[in-house]
């Protein structure tokens, strides 16, 4: 009997522990198909620096200060904060804004699309004395895409704003063609600047499909429809147009870059090298050696700090195909992408 009522008893656990499950599993399913059903939103997140800060300075003073003077420190906060909305209802000046925006770059310069719409917006609403910060972060990646981001940031300055781009750790290539249109450059003493070339790259396997008895055809219409090929057989015609290519996207990169930061010597900085900060400081590629957040902490005492990040809700499809999408670019080989890249 004894062994009966053991053998039950772990019996019902087992099937608890199942309906358990299931009961979580199906839950779990039925949020997915409802998110799968619902329609792709978008939104515009503002967050003001300035409190931010204040917050994190509070806390440390609870720590540190004692109750006298974290009493005394909360009273001049006040004061300043009453000071400045009784200027706003006289109808006095307001202190001038300072937008910080985001790009961490990749190959494809995805990130351009939120950054188009962050630009559009704050280009609405800002002033004559307000002022951008770009947090940029890139390697490089394809033409096209760079071109764009570059673009949207020229936006800013066709509009009257100061931009000010700060690099953290990397703006390389396509990232330095973005960075060198504010008017302000700053980098971290180790960050990696430069990288003013193009590069093109392709395998093969024409050789290997020859030995195999594989026979490869490609038709086109225009000469140069096609130049080099991962299959075909190339020659001489098409590698020196295949190079004539990379050399005119470099010309392009050396232009934009000269109308932008005309005190650079191109023969100097065009060389493809990159640099860190201060050597970059040295060659003018930027105009000082300083990290974002120090940057911040001294605008913040004269500025209203807002930092902008647009976002796109993604229904579930969306978000299946963009992991694998990312996924395919995260494996994709050197030769798979695009000839000429920044």
């Amino acid at each position: 009997m004894h062994q009966f009522l053991l053998e039950y008893g772990l019996f019902l656990a087992r099937t608890v522990t199942w309906v358990a499950a299931i009961i979580v599993i199906g839950i779990a399913a039925a949020n997915l198909v409802r998110a799968a059903r619902q329609e792709g939103g978008e939104r515009l997140e503002v967050k003001n620096l300035n409190q931010r800060l204040r917050r994190l300075a509070d806390i440390l003073n609870q720590e540190l200060l004692g109750a006298d003077q974290l009493k005394r420190e909360h009273k001049r906060l006040k004061r300043e904060d009453k000071a400045r909305e009784h200027a706003l209802e006289k109808g006095g000046p307001t202190r001038p804004r300072l937008f910080v925006l985001d790009f961490h770059g990749d190959l494809e310069a995805s990130r351009v699309n939120a950054l188009r719409e962050e630009i559009s917006a704050l280009l609405q609403v800002a002033q004559p004395r307000d002022e951008v910060l770009l947090r940029l972060e890139s390697a490089g990646g394809v033409v096209h895409g760079y071109g764009l981001a570059a673009s949207q940031l020229r936006r800013i300055r066709d509009h009257g704003l100061r931009l000010v781009v700060a690099i953290d750790k990397v703006a390389a290539s396509g990232g330095y063609l973005m960075a060198c249109v504010a008017h302000h450059v700053t980098a971290a003493p180790f960050a990696i600047v430069g990288s003013i070339g193009v590069v093109g790259q392709m395998p093969n396997f024409n050789r290997l499909l020859r030995e195999k008895h594989i026979d490869y055809e490609l038709h086109t219409a225009g000469e140069f429809k096609r130049t080099l090929t991962m299959f075909g057989e190339n020659n001489d015609a098409a590698r020196a147009k295949f190079r004539e290519e990379l050399d005119e996207t470099h010309t392009l990169f050396k232009s934009f870059v000269a109308a932008n930061r005309p005190q650079l010597s191109l023969p100097q900085v065009a060389t493809g090298e990159h640099w860190y900060g201060t050597q970059a400081l040295e060659l003018k590629l930027i105009d000082e050696v300083r990290t974002s957040d120090d940057y911040l902490l001294q605008r913040v005492k004269e500025v209203d700090v807002y930092e902008l990040h647009y976002r796109v809700r993604r229904n579930l499809r969306d978000q299946i195909f963009g992991a694998l999408a990312r996924l395919s670019a995260g494996t994709t080989l050197p030769w798979q992408r695009p000839a000429g890249m920044l």
